[in-house]
């Protein structure tokens, strides 16, 4: 069984060594697993809420494509777009809104940090809060949903939102489904062995801290020197050392295997000076970075390559992105006309009529039957009855005779009707 995994990354600066070896490396890896259709994507449209300088988006865009290429995804094993190429998105995202609570939104964890820091310092609450904000966790939804994804890795700070595209989903198949899942329910995929990078002052790998190592902007130049600036203590060439009292050790073992981390954190203990410890780290990293730095800046410098790349990977996928927003849109009401004309006349096309045979009073008072055909048509009116106890007896008669029954009864026939074309209606009260 084939399963869907999706990943999404915010375009609003440069990648670093910590996305790397915490997000990009391992999703790579992932893609090359058997039964498994990825799908990865920039999701450009969040990076308007983080960043609104349109000149480092466009840039971070390009960045941002180009290093997952040279990292080694393959656009031809997985699907590689952009997620403001795809308009699609946008409308599943409109539906879900309108069946998402308030309730739901309030209970997001960047908006519950943003409206804290407005309490602490006295301003209003909802204070810088703009509606891309608040709602960006249902254009999460949307992305996720629209391409009906059964996994999507995430680090544990991310679960929420898997949780609520999921609560998302199971409401608007409860109003729209009638007992169909339209939207498929993901699940957060937690990897627990995928390094969380410390940076140059031991702390998590951050922009936000000012302490990343550059993954390629800059070149190699740019890495040997963040190595080179990463804090360790003061003990000198020749005292032994505490392997993990400095990030160097984390981010060597990132990208070394076991006998090789063992052998670093030997020599450390043995007395390996800190300068020739970062040398050896640089080294170890560069061999890996270096080739990939490459092709990284081939691509950068053809971006009509890139641009080409992502639009094929749209353009491969839009079909299921738009068979399903035309399922949610059938689901909510949202129908073309021709569609509902179409089904009218295939209705009238299929619908069958039964032939009556109908008993009735007149205002003569005195009781007659008609026999009419499916069509409607009228093949022969009784004669006065007296009573419709009279009318039933003959009609059953006539049901298991046929119509030699009514000889005794006076019958009018229809001009252009036969005894034959009587018949066949008979056996078709019959049957019914």
């Amino acid at each position: 069984m084939t399963v869907r995994l999706l990943t999404g990354v915010t375009p609003s600066g440069t990648l670093h060594l910590g996305n790397y070896v915490g997000c990009i490396r391992p999703a790579i890896l992932k893609s090359q697993a058997p039964d498994t259709e990825s799908f990865y994507f920039l999701s450009d449209y969040h990076a308007l809420i983080k960043c609104a300088d349109p000149a480092r988006i466009e840039r971070s865009r390009l960045q941002i494509a180009a290093t997952w290429l040279a990292c080694g995804l393959d656009p031809q094993r997985v699907h590689f777009y952009r997620q403001s190429d795809l308009p699609e998105t946008l409308e599943l995202c409109w539906m879900i809104n309108c069946v998402t609570s308030k309730g739901l939104m309030n209970r997001a964890h960047a908006y519950k940090a943003k409206v804290e820091a407005n309490v602490n310092v006295g301003e209003d609450p909802d204070n810088d809060v703009s509606m891309g904000l608040f709602c960006y966790p249902i254009l999460m939804a949307a992305d996720i949903l629209i391409f009906s994804a059964n996994f999507v890795p995430v680090g544990r700070d991310q679960i929420q939102h898997i949780e609520m595209c999921r609560d998302i989903a199971i409401r608007f198949n409860q109003m729209y489904g009638a007992g169909k899942d339209i939207l498929t329910l993901p699940e957060a995929l937690i990897d627990e062995e995928v390094a969380v990078l410390p940076g140059l002052d031991g702390r998590k790998m951050s922009k936000s801290y000012d302490n990343v190592i550059p993954l390629f902007e800059g070149g190699e130049k740019a890495l040997k020197n963040a190595i080179y600036k990463i804090v360790t203590d003061s003990k000198v060439p020749g005292e032994p050392k505490d392997p993990d009292s400095t990030s160097l050790t984390a981010i060597y073992e990132a990208f070394a295997n076991h006998e090789d981390k063992q052998s670093f954190r030997d020599q450390l203990k043995s007395g390996l000076g800190w300068g020739e410890a970062k040398e050896i780290v640089f080294d170890k990293v560069n061999a890996e970075i270096g080739p990939m730095r490459t092709k990284y800046e081939e691509y950068m410098g053809e971006p009509d390559v890139v641009e080409k790349i992502l639009q094929e990977g749209v353009e491969r996928i839009r079909p299921m992105a738009k068979a399903l927003v035309q399922e949610a849109k059938h689901a909510v009401g949202l129908r073309t006309f021709r569609v509902q004309a179409q089904e009218q006349k295939k209705s009238k096309k299929t619908k069958t009529v039964s032939p009556v045979l109908k008993q009735y009073r007149d205002t003569d008072g005195l009781f007659y039957f008609k026999l009419i055909d499916s069509d409607g048509k009228l093949l022969l009116t009784s004669g006065k009855l007296a009573s419709g106890k009279e009318v039933g007896k003959l009609l059953g008669q006539f049901k298991t005779q046929g119509i030699q029954a009514l000889g005794s009864v006076f019958c009018q026939i229809e001009e252009g009707v036969t005894e034959k074309q009587i018949e066949a209606v008979r056996l078709a009260l019959i049957s019914d």
